[in-house]
């Protein structure tokens, strides 16, 4: 498709980036350091963290790596955490160290977690204390031979720090009984990695990183054959980096930045637009720890003088629904960006009204590390668009035989760029269903472009459920449920929730007549992760099917 849309960039917006300016991610955090050295990087619970001590931790980690763990470049490392500062200190470690992050969800079950683990050979994984126990659930099934645990209390300062420890496992009780032999706590393996780092003057051997390896394997869903590793490179990420600084420097300018980072890291929207694009601004990242305690968001938000903010549509809702958010100070917002889910319309509306800001959506996917298309952020309202493509982006309308498609007609949305993954993690059969020989990326979505190269999605190809911006896959939760002993058929698909965007709706047929739908959720709950969990459960007689015996959920959503 010609690119029309570069008529519609916005001002001081270039048509291409330089993906050469940075061989890695580890470069361009360099640059940050190098640049904004004295500046926050990040804050959590209240405790800043400068870019220069997110450069001597990081070097730390990667000295531990590679000289307590003897890790080699290529080795992955998991990360279950949520958004602490524990989070990007092991994240820039690890990648020092030449090793392949994977993301891994704290909310998983223990066979999501064994199944991800041990598809990414993983031998190392750090992991918030919190969740130990559902790794000593899983650990037997995977390749984990090294295990770092962390608490959330541990880079808050000695007194805070041990407060909150005390707080999470004694008055809370958040921390279940858990056991695995051998686990090192993290504070004490970057204890002893700048222990060593001062007698020697160095953390580690310094990993030449090249454009083409992996960064990132990011998972794009659910257990079993569903997920799938997307082999992000440290060429992806760069280039996306700054297909997207590229976006939104103009606008910005170069004072320093304070974004609200609510979405989880290991999320690949949060990952991208928040933590590599907002450090490569040399920008003050605020974690929220916990977005779903909106009181204790609002709190944060009061003490920070915010300029951006990125979430999905279900978070704007919560925060728009709380008494205390209109009495904010909104004078330094200067971006709200939407993404992950679609943003209602209501909400965007009531958005700007009360924050004098529009609230802007962008698209992405995993497979694109992420951004695809952000709308000019001077946009003097919501749109209803997911933007133009950002720079150095090609996209296609096309047809199911790979035709491309006229200009306002809808088709698969088709995209091309330096930001496209290299394929799936030991998938090649899958990689060539999305990857086209001309290089474009099937997304599943379909949507129109119109004549000013604005993208719209009109409809998901798929039968995926987008549950608060994360995927659930029917087939893996159908599989779920048919495993109960009471199940004759099921189909599973998605219906509108105010809350989450969308909801998982079950249709089951009972094989026993005593089933009810509180048995089956509460079977769920043993292997889905809570999001994935119906909502809703409605028995039939019988489902619709095709003539050969396929059950027909586009009847049921009718």
């Amino acid at each position: 498709m010609e690119r029309l849309w570069l008529n519609s960039y916005p001002p001081g917006v270039a048509a291409e980036v330089d993906v050469h300016a940075f061989g890695s991610l580890i470069d361009v955090l360099d640059e940050s350091v190098r640049l904004y050295a004295r500046r926050t990087a990040f804050i959590c619970m209240g405790k800043s963290m400068a870019y220069a001590e997110l450069d001597r931790l990081s070097r730390n980690f990667a000295g531990y790596l590679q000289h307590d763990l003897g890790l080699q470049k290529g080795a992955r490392v998991v990360l279950m955490m949520p958004n602490i500062l524990q989070y990007p200190v092991c994240l820039f470690g690890a990648l020092r160290a030449g090793c392949i992050v994977v993301n891994c969800n704290p909310l998983y079950t223990a066979s999501e977690l064994a199944h991800q683990v041990a598809d990414s050979g993983a031998e190392t994984i750090v992991i918030l204390e919190n969740f130990a126990h559902v790794l000593e659930a899983a650990i037997a099934q995977t390749s984990i031979k090294h295990v770092l645990v962390t608490q959330l209390g541990d880079m808050l300062g000695l007194g805070r720090g041990a407060v909150v420890n005390f707080v999470v496992k004694r008055i809370k009780k958040m921390v279940l009984p858990w056991r695995l032999p051998g686990a090192v706590p993290l504070s004490a393996a970057l204890r002893g990695a700048a222990d060593r780092a001062d007698k020697t003057s160095h953390c580690g051997q310094a990993v030449k990183l090249f454009p083409g390896d992996i960064a990132f394997l990011q998972y794009t869903g659910g257990t079993t054959g569903i997920s799938k590793g997307a082999m992000l490179t440290h060429r992806n990420l760069v280039a996306n980096v700054l297909q997207t600084t590229a976006w939104i420097r103009p606008y910005l300018g170069n004072e320093p930045q304070v974004v609200i980072t609510a979405l989880p890291l290991y999320h690949v929207f949060a990952l991208t637009a928040n933590c590599l694009t907002f450090v490569a601004l040399g920008a003050a990242n605020v974690l929220i720890a916990n977005p779903r305690n909106i009181d204790g968001f609002i709190k944060t938000l009061e003490k920070y003088p915010f300029t951006a903010m990125t979430g999905v549509n279900t978070l704007f809702n919560a925060l728009l629904n709380h008494p205390k958010f209109a009495g904010l100070d909104f004078s330094h917002l200067k971006i709200a960006l939407g993404g992950g889910m679609a943003v209602q319309k209501s909400v965007a509306a009531r958005w700007q009204a009360t924050t004098k800001v529009a609230l802007i959506e962008a698209y992405g996917l995993t497979e694109t590390s992420p951004a695809v298309s952000i709308n000019p952020l001077n946009l003097a309202e919501f749109n209803g668009a997911i933007g133009l493509p950002l720079p150095s982006t090609d996209i296609a309308i096309r047809d199911d035989a790979g035709i491309d498609l006229p200009l306002g007609e809808a088709g698969e949305l088709c995209v091309r760029g330096p930001q496209v993954m290299a394929g799936y993690w030991n998938r090649p059969d899958e990689t060539q269903k999305v990857i086209m020989p001309d290089g474009f990326l099937r997304t599943g979505d379909m949507a129109t472009v119109d004549e000013k190269g604005f993208i719209r999605i009109v409809d998901r190809k798929k039968d995926v459920i987008v549950v608060s911006g994360f995927k659930a896959f029917p087939n893996e939760i159908e599989d779920v449920i048919a495993m109960h002993p009471s199940v004759l058929e099921v189909a599973v698909i998605g219906v509108p929730s105010e809350r989450s965007g969308e909801a998982v709706k079950a249709f089951v047929v009972k094989r026993d007549p005593s089933l009810t739908a509180e048995m089956l959720i509460a079977h769920c709950r043993q292997f889905l992760a809570a999001y994935k969990v119906p909502h809703q459960v409605e028995f039939r007689g019988e489902l619709p099917k095709t003539n050969v015996g396929k059950i027909l959920r586009r009847a049921l959503k009718a």
